[in-house]
């Protein structure tokens, strides 16, 4: 149950860390709105989509 719990924590502090990332870029409005929600919404999938593809 804790490593479940620590991966839970890790992954939330990475969510976080990327929405940040996400309101700071230079993307428009609408793009940082998405790309926000697609983190939240899909938490693991998001990121690593957002990693990937995202504005860089």
């Amino acid at each position: 149950m804790e490593v479940s719990g620590i991966l839970g924590v890790v992954i939330l502090v990475l969510d976080i860390w990327a929405i940040v990332r996400v309101i700071g870029s230079g993307a428009s409005i609408g793009a940082k709105i998405l790309w926000s929600l697609l983190i939240l919404v899909l938490p693991v999938i998001g990121l690593i989509i957002w990693y990937l593809a995202g504005p860089k």
